[in-house]
């Protein structure tokens, strides 16, 4: 879609670009900011010209730029190099969207969108990943995406502030993961989305996204039984949190919550 508000369009080179004043937006894929008007907007501050590299992997885990693509994302599951390398097409797939968008859609985009049913939001969350953010003021802060998202299509970016990159532990990589997804129709938007990883130490971690308003992560000494799991998901889980929309009423996603995290503590006991 054509903005027509739009009256300047800057790449930036380098991080003193990155100067924005009312009306302007980040640009990484685009794929959401061109598919509906946004008439508030008059100027695009376009990231990919500052050459991040899309991947950075090393001893403490990996690195994902934000302008990091869905289509680099979910190779990543090709690799065969982590034990949790399935979770990345995984997640990826659960954003049902074309190969056109794959190749543009951007990790950091759908993060920051931070809507319940962001694809890469139940992926970096699922593997405790942490977020690095650009200040104004040439400072960086860094803080787990479970935190950065708070609320639908809220987060914790500061005005001017701009999403680096994320960074998943090794300790994750290595983990064991279980994915269960659920939709009302075969191509729906994801109703819930239950993600458990167990480490290596035994821990365990069950996150549920796109079900409720933010990522909610529920940490276990090791796989609970049916019953500590029901009381757990009550009781850190508030029934507010769970969604009514067009995609499934709210009493609906948190049954079947219960039901995916059961199945998923029963596979990776």
């Amino acid at each position: 879609m054509d903005l027509h508000t739009v009256t300047d369009y800057t790449v930036a080179r380098d991080r003193v670009d990155l100067v924005t004043e009312p009306g302007t937006a980040f640009v990484g894929g685009g794929t959401w900011l061109f598919s509906e008007p946004q008439p508030h907007l008059t100027r695009l501050l376009d990231l990919t010209g500052l050459g991040w590299p899309a991947l950075t992997a090393d001893d403490d885990g990996i690195e994902i730029a934000a302008t990091c693509t869905v289509e680099q994302i979910a190779a990543l599951s090709d690799s065969g190099m982590w034990t949790a390398a399935p979770l990345f097409r995984q997640c990826a797939s659960a954003l049902l969207a074309s190969w056109k968008i794959w190749k543009r859609a951007t990790v950091g985009g759908n993060l920051c969108l931070s809507f319940p049913a962001g694809a890469m939001i139940s992926l970096v969350a699922a593997l405790d990943g942490t977020v690095l953010i650009w200040s104004p003021d040439g400072t960086d802060r860094r803080m787990p995406l479970a935190d950065f998202v708070t609320g639908s299509a809220a987060n914790a970016l500061g005005a001017g502030e701009v999403l680096r990159s994320i960074h998943i532990p090794v300790r994750s990589l290595e983990a064991r993961t279980a994915f269960r997804k659920i939709a009302l129709s075969p191509l729906g938007r994801s109703g819930a989305v239950v993600i458990g990883r167990r480490d290596r130490d035994g821990t365990f971690v069950l996150t549920v996204t796109a079900a409720t308003d933010r990522p909610y992560a529920l940490r276990f000494d090791r796989i609970p039984g049916p019953g500590e799991l029901g009381n757990t998901l009550r009781e850190r889980i508030p029934v507010p949190a769970y969604l009514t929309d067009a995609h499934g009423a709210a009493d609906w996603r948190r049954a079947v919550t219960a039901v995916l995290a059961g199945e998923i503590c029963e596979e990776l006991s």
